[in-house]
């Protein structure tokens, strides 16, 4: 069987000129000159997707012990089926005794490592898409003002996004304490 190149030209808006952008065209041409039909599967590596996903994620523990817990830097890592796709490092800080302690972290989300994941498409047509979170703090406490103790905390959750609502209708944490 021979392989059926096709020459596909540039389509312009006629109502909308600013899509008839110079260097788009030339990146749309260069992209174009690389799909093979066959049938009807196009394929080319040359065009990728693109995905931009950025996450906000309120990080959240509670210190219930009587002495303050300080702790260094915080990794926050976002899987998607066993993937990871999105991490960020936490600031360092101090979380004082009976209290909780909030982190704001913004992450972006490798849009390419989502993208290769052979369930994506089924879980987007299902509606929805289930999401893991891991940060680990490590840190120490002081007690009694001279006895130092290390002191790990790692906290697992499990969403479940809902994408035509986009809301999260289900969640769960599991915190560990490693002394």
């Amino acid at each position: 069987m021979g392989e059926n190149k096709e020459q596909i030209s540039p389509t312009h808006d006629s109502e909308n000129p600013s899509s008839s952008n110079k260097s788009h065209d030339i990146i749309r041409r260069r992209c174009r000159r690389r799909i093979l039909y066959c049938g009807c599967v196009a394929a080319s590596s040359a065009c990728p997707i693109k995905l931009n996903l950025t996450v906000i994620a309120d990080v959240s523990f509670k210190n219930p012990n009587a002495v303050s817990f300080r702790y260094g830097n915080t990794t926050t890592t976002i899987s998607y089926r066993g993937s990871t796709i999105g991490e960020v490092p936490g600031p360092p800080g101090v979380a004082p005794a009976h209290r909780t302690k909030r982190m704001n972290l913004t992450m972006d989300v490798l849009g390419d490592k989502l993208l290769e994941s052979p369930n994506l498409l089924t879980d987007v047509g299902a509606g929805s898409l289930g999401v893991g979170s891991l940060t680990i703090i490590g840190g120490r406490v002081k007690i009694l003002g001279f006895i130092k103790h290390h002191v790990d905390v790692i906290l697992n959750c499990s969403y479940t996004f809902n994408i035509s609502t986009q809301s999260i209708p289900d969640h769960s944490c599991h915190q560990h304490v490693k002394l």
